[in-house]
Parts: C-alpha cells; structure tokens; sequence
C-alpha cells in the first residue's frame, strides 16, 4: 500500500473519516481520482473507512470512481455507487472441450439475432412480469425461462432481496411507475457492447483443488462468461430520484414527465411535498436519511432494481446457454457464479448496521460470513476477476482478510492492464495466443494477439497479499463478443 493507507486498528474505530487505499507499487491509485473520494468522504456519515481498491479509476459520466466501497450510518448516498445497479458477471461451466473456429462462429451468430444490438423494441415481457421481475427476481427467471432453480443457490442473496418488509409485490405495483414498466418490458436480457461482453474460455490452470471441485470447474473446461447491466428498469429508477451525470436527452425529457407525478402528486402534505422538492428536484442528488418514509421509499427503489437484474442476468443465462446447446452440442452448463458489482445493501459493519455503496466492486464475503450456506460457508463466496479479452482472468473465493476491504473486491482489471501497456510494463503474449474477436455489425472475427498476464496478475497479487481474494482458477480466452 502507498502512505495514504491509514492503520488497520483504524478500521474498526467508531468515528473514522479515512480513506483505506489498496494498491501496488507498479500501480499507484491515481492522485486525481482520490482526492474526489476524499471530497465526497469527508462530508459522508462513514461507518468506517471508504475503501479504494486496485483498478481505481475515474470515469467521465460517473460521480465517484470505480473500484471503491463505501459505507455510511444513516444516509443513503446513490452517488458512491452506478445510476444502474446490479450491473454484474457470470461464470458457467460447459461440458465440453475447446469447439471448433465454425461452431464458435455460428454461436456468436445466434447470440446477434437473439440478443441483437442496437437492441429492438420487441416486447419480452408483459408488466405484469416486470412487477414480478422486480418483486422476485432470480425465482422469476427460474419460472418464465424454465432455468433449474439450483443456479439460485450459485447468486447473492440467492438472486433475490425480500420485498415484504418495504411493502411487496403490491406496493411495488402501485408504485412502479408506468413509464418505467413499459420501458422494462424490452431488451430483457441483451447484453450489448462496450466493457460488456460475452467471452468463450478455457481453463487454463487450477490453484485450489477443493474449491474448483466444490464449485464444478477442472482444467480444459470450457468456460462462459459474460458482464451484462441489470437492465432498463434499475437504469430508469436511478434517475428517478436524483439527476447524475449520465442523463441523455431521451432520458431528460421523460424525467421532466415521470418525476413530478411520482414524487409530487403522491405527497400527502405540504411538509412531505417540500422534503422531497428539496431531495429530488435540487439539481443534484442529496443524501436521503434512512429512517423515515423516503429512505424506505429510495430502498424498496434499490430492492426493485436489484431484483430485476437479478433476473435479468439469470434469463441471459438461459438464452446463451439454450444458443451453446444449439451450436456446441450437448453443453451440461451450470451456473459457477453470479456476482453484482454496483449494489447499495443495508449490511453489518462494525457490530451494526451500515448501508454498503459498491462501485465497480463486488461482494466479497468469506466462509465466516456465510455460515447458512451449504457451498459458500466452506469455501466463501466465489466471485471473478476479469481482465480483458486479451489476458487471462481468474475464478476467486473471498478471503477473511476482506473484512478490511468492507468485504469488497474489483470487478476486474481492465484499467490497471491498460496502464500497463501504455508504460511498457506488459506486452505481448510470450505464447503469441489470439482471441477470436467478433462484433455486434457481423464482422470478423479478427485474430486479436493476446498479451501477458503482468497487470491482472499486479491487481490479484494485491488482493491476495491483505488475503481479500484466493485464486481458484485461471481462465484463458479464446473467443469474444463486444
């Protein structure tokens, strides 16, 4: 760690308004990025250091910068994580060996007129599913899309968050607005370009024998992994309750509609109806204190979207591996892992309860946090560290060092790889390996030269070293989508 890392005792102090940087040598957390952290920390009601990890970077449409965790007493603060909760990864396991340059070219086709993009207006889902999308999640995909419900036990919160305490299903049909459902009933489970991507590996090397057997990975299998956004629904609730800085002019012009009749025409007094003018129509996006009826409001907002997504990613589950099937044969797929990595959880920190911002950071909690659960209580819970489509990328178990990371990890190592290319730290693969590199305009594929593992490897060496992640697998690409 550099000199702004603050004593470990310090984390578990009471009253704390640090920064906790976890980083290398060869990749320092960038100064410009921190200071902002710093900024927005200083002011928050931290229930212990906000945590910044490897892969630290801004972006220019976001609030705050990736890769980080925060942790507040009593605000919810939206904007220490994404406008779009419940953007995540999945790992599944295929029983088969490395296909043929045909048969991956015919999937990747599939995958185009299945889940095209720019994607289509074609209705997937009635509002009635939309409500019971947001209300159950991953237990709706199970039942819309015939997905086995095993794959439920392989997702935090086991793919949903219960509704009933913020008032349920009926609630949420009262109050989802009608914009939103018509706008979620379309591009269900498309997964789309940019750092998206729906990756074909194999892996390469196995590092814990127990923990791959437990979780159904050996070396040759072939692996699936994909990132995708939890949809439109958690997207149009983001901005419902405060303006961020990705807000495209289609999205203004609904808001300026939706926004009034949701927060103003529902108050029911003149106090009520000036709280949330100031919360919602302010410019920005104020904290909004948890106790009381718009923190319970903002939270059942956070519980719809997460569950959404979560059924969002399990019906991509089902689509990719129905279109595997098609083209690879028999496939056996079983989801490994499905992980969040934007998410706003009410969660235990320092003996009570805090409520959690992830940033381009996924959950990260080891076997002693998951006592209740037949796999993860023996292993902790697994999660994956991506690097690029160009390098290797690693299957992972949480580590009990991760209590110091606000249980939290990098969602990947895409920022830190590219930093090393660009200073001439890494460069090609010494094996001279290619991915197969298809695009959504029917292109390709190219045969894109891979590079060296040196700069996943820098970011997972930093995780091991405070023991927040251990290494199970190592996977290889050799075929992409994005």
């Amino acid at each position: 760690m550099n000199a702004t890392t603050i004593p470990a005792e310090a984390f578990d102090s009471a009253a704390v308004d640090e920064v906790r940087v976890f980083d290398s040598a060869a990749s320092p957390a960038d100064p410009v990025a921190l200071h902002a952290l710093r900024l927005a920390a200083d002011s928050a009601d931290l229930a212990a250091p906000a945590v910044v990890l490897p892969d630290f970077h801004f972006k220019a449409d976001k609030e705050m910068p990736s890769s980080i965790a925060v942790a507040t007493r009593e605000t919810i603060r939206p904007t220490f994580t994404c406008c779009s909760l419940n953007c995540g990864m999945a790992l599944v396991a295929l029983d088969l060996e490395r296909p043929r340059r045909e048969a991956i070219s015919d999937f990747y086709t599939r995958v185009r007129a299945r889940l095209p993009f720019p994607p289509t207006y074609r209705r997937d889902l009635s509002v009635d599913e939309v409500v019971r999308a947001a209300a159950d999640g991953a237990l709706f995909a199970v039942d819309r899309f015939g997905v086995d419900p095993a794959a439920t036990e392989r997702m935090e919160h086991g793919g949903r968050i219960d509704a009933d305490s913020y008032g349920g299903v009926e609630r949420i049909r009262r109050e989802l607005p009608w914009s939103v459902a018509q706008l979620s009933r379309i591009r269900f489970g498309t997964i789309g370009r940019s750092n998206h991507f729906i990756e074909l590996q194999e892996v390469e090397e196995i590092f814990d024998r127990e923990a791959a057997a437990l979780l159904g990975v050996e070396a040759g299998q072939v692996t699936l992994q994909y990132h995708g956004g939890g949809g439109s629904l958690p997207g149009e609730l983001g901005v419902l309750f405060g303006r961020r800085k990705r807000f495209p002019r289609a999205l203004r012009i609904q808001m300026a509609l939706q926004k009034p009749l949701y927060h103003l025409m529902s108050a029911r007094s003149l106090d009520e109806l000036k709280r949330r003018r100031a919360l919602y129509f302010s410019g920005g996006f104020p904290p909004v204190e948890r106790a009381g009826p718009e923190g319970e409001r903002l939270m059942l907002s956070n519980v719809m979207a997460m569950n959404y997504g979560f059924a969002f990613r399990l019906a991509a589950f089902s689509i990719l591996t129905r279109l595997a099937g098609e083209s690879f044969g028999a496939v056996g797929a079983r989801l490994v892992v499905d992980s969040p990595h934007n998410s706003i959880y009410e969660e235990e920190v320092g003996g009570a309860q805090a409520i959690v911002h992830r940033h381009n950071a996924a959950r990260a909690y080891p076997a002693s946090r998951m006592a209740g659960h037949p796999l993860f209580g023996r292993i902790g819970q697994p999660l994956l560290l991506p690097g690029t489509n160009r390098t290797s990328s690693f299957l992972c178990v949480a580590g009990e060092g991760a209590r110091r990371s606000l249980y939290s990890a990098p969602h990947g190592a895409g920022s830190n790889i590219k930093s090393f290319v660009e200073r001439g730290l890494s460069r090609s693969d010494p094996q001279k390996r290619v991915t197969l590199r298809f695009d959504y305009a029917g292109n390709g594929p190219l045969d894109v030269e891979q590079l060296d593992d040196l700069g996943i490897d820098d970011t997972l060496s930093v995780l091991m070293s405070h023991d927040i992640v251990r290494p199970v697998a190592r996977l290889r690409p050799f075929a992409v989508l994005n």
